[in-house]
């Protein structure tokens, strides 16, 4: 199979279970595993009731260190300084409910952030008399060099930490962490970063990189099950990071793993499976031409080549330069006639009715508040460029001709 960016959804539509008869632009929001990896997990879901005690005590540790090890390799990081999570949510509130915060102490972050993730900050700083300081980011946006600017420009000599995101959710824009992480280190200020939508969207070297905390998704880009994620630690941070659960790790005698891999080895029951099929996608991946590599380079481009048709749809330029963008990409689309915001457990009219109207799945929602609204696009190896014709051909009847 080629790569190639021209419509040949029938060869990889047949490599997941998504149903054929929609247009599935919205990857982004909750990924989407292949087949190959859902028999996987359902294999290792039946050895489990086979002998819960075996799989539990005796075959567990070395299925998690072997998990473990295929990720460290793929995301540029010691195994050891990796922790398992359910979701990137998770990697973040689990940070937060650990720094020793105080009044006076400052917390940073942009206004693109998930809003769950903002919300947790708000949490914590409510509870221990933090203060939260939000830097606007313009979007559209000329180049990184704002970004670092603005971050810069925001630091006092209370900030203690920023959480920002890697590639933001609401505009898929991917932040210059390369030149961000280093800048704030100078100025006493550690970095958490949600990197929810980084892991199989572009490439990681988390050790390189050198942020306190970084959390992603492989459940979003990496096309993990559900549940997949993790949380990466610096070494000199392990020993102020403990999981939303404490349990056996606590009291664990010494020897062996380290005290960090301890308390997040294990924290209670649960359903292993999404953690530990993630040898078998990266191997989905790395059996494809070219390999994950090839995967993202494909998914950047299909994205670019959508962006333009988005653009000369809604009659609008590229709200980011291709430097900022991988598979994410994001527009701003007229508000709603009655200028009503949407709340979040509702989807937005004109969402709903792209899906029910024209078949094609698409998220729009207010941002950063009403009465603005953005749609984003994802691009994914399943997509290919009659999914975004489709839905150009639909944003023009919806809101006329530019």
């Amino acid at each position: 199979m080629s790569l190639a960016v021209a419509c040949e959804r029938s060869n990889y539509m047949s490599l997941w279970t998504l149903e054929s008869d929609v247009h599935f632009l919205n990857h982004g929001s909750y990924g989407a595993c292949p087949r190959i990896v859902q028999q996987a997990q359902q294999r290792l879901r039946e050895l489990i009731e086979r002998q819960p005690m075996r799989f539990f005590q005796r075959q567990l540790p070395d299925l998690l260190a072997r998990a473990g090890e295929a990720l460290a390799q793929l995301v540029g990081a010691d195994a050891a300084d990796l922790a398992f999570v359910s979701n990137a949510t998770a990697g973040v509130n689990t940070v937060l409910r650990s720094l020793d915060l105080g009044p006076g102490d400052e917390l940073l972050v942009t206004d693109h952030e998930y809003n769950a993730c903002r919300n947790a900050l708000e949490f914590v700083a409510g509870k221990t008399g933090a203060k939260v300081r939000v830097v606007q980011i313009p979007f559209p946006i000329t180049g990184p060099d704002v970004v670092v600017q603005r971050l810069v420009d925001a630091v006092g000599p209370q900030t203690r930490l920023l959480l920002i995101d890697h590639i933001t959710s609401p505009t898929g824009l991917v932040m210059p962490l390369e030149v961000i992480v280093p800048e704030m280190r100078r100025r006493g200020v550690e970095c958490l970063v949600d990197g929810a939508h980084a892991v199989g969207q572009i490439p990681l070297s988390l050790s390189q990189l050198g942020a306190a905390w970084y959390t992603s998704n492989a459940h979003k880009w990496l096309c993990a099950p559900k549940g997949s994620a993790f949380l990466y630690v610096r070494k000199d941070m392990q020993d102020k990071t403990v999981p939303l659960a404490i349990s056996h790790g606590f009291n664990a005698p010494g020897g062996g793993q380290s005290r960090f891999r301890k308390l997040f080895d294990w924290t209670g029951t649960c359903d292993p499976t999404p953690w530990l099929v993630l040898p078998d996608v990266i191997n989905f991946f790395a059996e494809l031409p070219g390999g994950l590599e090839a995967v993202q380079a494909h998914n950047r481009e299909l994205c670019h080549t959508a962006q333009g048709m988005i653009c000369e749809a809604l009659g609008c330029r590229r709200p980011a330069p291709a430097s900022m963008l991988a598979a994410l990409a994001s527009f701003e689309v007229p508000p709603n006639a009655d200028n009503r915001s949407v709340p979040p457990a509702m989807l937005d009219p004109d969402q709903q009715r792209l899906l029910s109207e024209y078949g094609i799945e698409v998220p729009i929602f207010n941002w950063p508040n009403k009465p603005r609204r953005l749609l984003r696009i994802s691009a994914q190896l399943y997509n290919c460029v009659d999914d975004y014709r489709a839905l150009a051909r639909a944003l023009r009847a919806l809101f006329g001709d530019p």
